[in-house]
């Protein structure tokens, strides 16, 4: 997954123009979480998240990414205050028009608290100021690049999130390749296992694989799923096939990708009726600040094939879970 840029549109998290200043966030909405796209904390509004609930039926958004800074200190981006007042407006702005957020931790590159914070016990106190910070009903932790070898120390601290919030939802978001988990990533099911299964959803990013430029990504991704699913049900054997399924997720990504592969909105469909098939938990994809129809060149802020605006996010305002 593209790492997020603290700068979109021109904006940086200290600039963005999202309301009055406040340093008090809002209560959460007792929303579905299961379909939250990934966007920008704060940008200049491409597109305006309260237009796009409007206009799509999404009710939540993922807010990427929550790094270190300065050792085992949760910042956005690495750099970003957790209380400044462009983030608390956009999470307030959200939360007023009846939605509500989901914050990610990690993603492709910068300082992963993963491999800053010395133990699990430090990991979960830091998780533990993000939760406070914006009275989190989930968060999602992107194990990407180097913190995948931290996997044990972070579903430890994931464990530790969970004693002390029970109600909170804890999302895994993993890279796949076309065989499922694989590496490192294919360890952590039975770690989660052995530490009591603190991990309630287990999301998979069935995109940039390298080679696969011409494949189908929508039954592509659904061959993965199912492999995926047999992984998880080998190392959770205490669960059924369906209580397996309500703890998978799907975060794909829209239009062009990383290794120019072509994710179209009719790939989102198919993904879309698999997961209403099964009774998954999440559908999600990098990025909202994609889906801006005909922008040209695949970017950050563009999906780099024709679209309407925000048709992939339409397909996944339609889950509910």
């Amino acid at each position: 997954m593209v790492v997020a840029a603290m700068v979109a549109g021109g904006v940086t998290i200290s600039q963005a123009a999202t309301g009055t200043a406040s340093s008090a966030v809002v209560a959460a909405a007792a929303v579905p979480l299961g379909g939250a796209p990934y966007i920008f904390p704060a940008t200049s509004n491409s597109p305006n998240p309260i237009t796009a609930m409007k206009t799509t039926g999404v009710r939540a958004y993922t807010l990427a990414f929550i790094l270190a800074k300065g050792g085992c200190n949760p910042a956005w981006d690495g750099s970003g205050s957790l209380t400044g007042s462009a983030i608390v407006n956009r999470v307030n702005a959200i939360r007023n028009a009846g939605g509500d957020v989901v914050v990610s931790f990690g993603g492709a590159a910068g300082t992963k608290l993963g491999n800053s914070c010395g133990s699990a016990a430090a990991l979960a106190g830091a998780y533990q100021k993000v939760i406070n910070a914006y009275k989190l009903r989930a968060i999602d932790i992107d194990l990407e690049a180097g913190e995948v070898s931290q996997g044990a120390k972070v579903i430890q601290a994931l464990k530790i999130v969970k004693q002390k919030n029970p109600s909170v939802r804890t999302i895994m978001t993993v890279g796949v390749g076309t065989g499922g988990l694989e590496g490192g990533e294919a360890k952590l099911p039975g770690l989660d296992a052995a530490a009591g299964s603190p991990v309630d959803v287990w999301t998979i990013m069935p995109f940039d694989f390298g080679g696969q430029s011409g494949a189908n990504m929508g039954t592509l991704t659904v061959s993965i799923t199912k492999k995926v699913h047999a992984q998880l049900k080998a190392a959770h054997k205490n669960l059924t096939d369906a209580q397996v399924w309500a703890k998978q997720g799907i975060s794909s990504m829209n239009g062009k990708t990383d290794a120019n592969e072509t994710v179209t909105v009719k790939n989102f469909q198919t993904m879309l009726t698999f997961i209403q098939q099964n009774h998954m938990a999440r559908f999600t994809f990098w990025t909202i600040n994609r889906d801006r129809g005909n922008c040209g060149g695949s970017s950050d802020t563009c999906s780099g094939i024709s679209q309407n605006p925000l048709d992939f996010t339409k397909v996944v305002g339609q889950f509910k879970g």
